[in-house]
C-alpha cells in the first residue's frame, strides 16, 4: 500500500455473533470495495458469499443509496446490513389489531 493508504472498519453481525475488521484501503476506496476487502464471507461461513455483494450498506448509521460510489475517509466505519425479516409496515399494523383488541 502506499503512503496514502489508510484505516477503515467494516462491521456485520448476527444476533450471536458480531465482527467488525479493521482493512487498510487506499485513496479512492468506495464502501463496496472496503467490504470486499474485509472478506466477511471467512468469518460467517454460515452464509452464502454472495449475502455480502449486494448488502445494504451505512457509514456511521447513515445508510447509503448508492454504496459503490460512496468513497470512504480514514477512521470512516462501514456497516453491512441484515434484509428485514418483517416489513416495518406490516408490524406495525399487526401491533395496532392488538392493542385494539386488548381495549
Amino acid at each position: 500500500m502506499d503512503a496514502d493508504a489508510f484505516t477503515v472498519e467494516v462491521a456485520f453481525g448476527l444476533p450471536h455473533k458480531q465482527r467488525l475488521v479493521a482493512v487498510r484501503v487506499p485513496q479512492g476506496t468506495t464502501a463496496r470495495q472496503a467490504v470486499a476487502l474485509a472478506d466477511l464471507p471467512s468469518l460467517f461461513p454460515e452464509l452464502p458469499s454472495t449475502a455480502f455483494e449486494q448488502a445494504p450498506l451505512g457509514v456511521f448509521g447513515k445508510a447509503l443509496r448508492q454504496p459503490e460510489k460512496e468513497v470512504l475517509r480514514a477512521g470512516d466505519r462501514v456497516e453491512v446490513y441484515r434484509p428485514l425479516q418483517v416489513d416495518p409496515k406490516a408490524a406495525r399494523l399487526e401491533r395496532a389489531k392488538r392493542q385494539a383488541k386488548g381495549q
